[in-house]
């Protein structure tokens, strides 16, 4: 089944939020950790 249109937009809001956090971070740690969320969240949404 695929997705709408609303359903969509609202994946690419979730990425580019944490994106845009991920920007704002100063601590390489921290960055590296956002990022690794980001990419489990991408591949439950992927695998779903």
């Amino acid at each position: 089944m695929g997705q709408t249109d609303k359903q969509f937009n609202g994946f690419l809001r979730m990425v580019i939020r944490d994106l845009k956090e991920g920007l704002a971070e100063d601590d390489p740690a921290k960055l590296r950790e956002k990022i690794e969320i980001l990419l489990v969240d991408l591949q439950t949404t992927l695998e779903d």
